[in-house]
């Protein structure tokens, strides 16, 4: 098992995924990772079990939608493919509105960490800035959801959007605690627009800050988008944090 604490989140590579799975992956593990984050990885079948085993990669986490899926279908792939956790990647910002309609979600997971657990994995969320913009109860919607999840559930919290919905994610990963086994660590102005986004390092939020508050979590670098390439900035991303102990 690696013993890295950095993986890429695949979205972010996801044009050149589509046109050569094997070819990509490859390119990624020469930069130096050893671990990726796959998005909806149902749909690279083979594809991608062969791609990460040819180019000596893990997939300790993955984003899969399974909140009202066939739960049983998307564990039992993950398994094969030795995915640890499964993350669900969005829940709509109109469920996140109301104590009940957020105690909801988190019924919906806790349920399914069940069927997980039958198949050896666990389950996860992954925020964007409406549930941190959405007030319940006093506290963010995000941290009003956490208080409702069996302690099996996990989150994986991403900062930058943390940062977009007005919080500051320095505050925020220590109220969270050790649920927190995943960041997204991205970089820019924090602002709505994707493509404002830059390789980690070369923006305005306070990345050695972020994940000393969280400092066991693994690091998945992401880019939405951007006006740059990503690939490179996947690079770039790589060598600021390597050059900063932070790997």
């Amino acid at each position: 098992m690696s013993t890295s604490t950095l993986s890429v989140q695949l979205y972010t590579v996801r044009e050149l995924l589509s046109e050569d799975v094997a070819g990509t992956l490859r390119r990624i593990a020469d930069i130096g990772f050893t671990q990726v984050e796959p998005f909806a990885f149902l749909s690279f079948g083979d594809a991608l079990r062969d791609g990460l085993r040819e180019a000596g990669l893990t997939a300790p986490t993955t984003h899969q939608g399974f909140i009202g899926g066939d739960v049983d279908e998307v564990f039992e792939a993950a398994k094969a493919l030795g995915i640890e956790t499964v993350i669900d990647p969005h829940v709509p910002a109109e469920r996140w509105q109301s104590a009940d309609d957020v105690a909801a979600i988190a019924d919906q997971l806790n349920a399914a960490a069940e069927v997980a657990a039958k198949h050896g994995v666990r389950v996860g969320y992954h925020n964007h800035a409406h549930e941190l913009e959405s007030t319940i109860e006093g506290t963010t919607a995000l941290e009003f959801f956490a208080s409702k999840l069996a302690p099996e559930v996990v989150l994986e919290v991403d900062t930058y959007w943390v940062a977009v919905g007005g919080h500051d994610p320095v505050e925020l990963l220590p109220r969270l605690g050790d649920r927190v086994v995943a960041l997204h660590v991205k970089d820019g102005p924090a602002t709505t627009e994707t493509k404002d986004q830059v390789a980690v390092g070369q923006g305005s939020l306070p990345i050695e800050r972020i994940i000393a508050a969280a400092p066991n979590a693994l690091r998945v670098i992401e880019l939405d988008d951007s006006r740059g390439d990503r690939f490179q900035a996947v690079a770039d991303s790589y060598a600021f944090l390597t050059s900063k102990g932070l790997a």
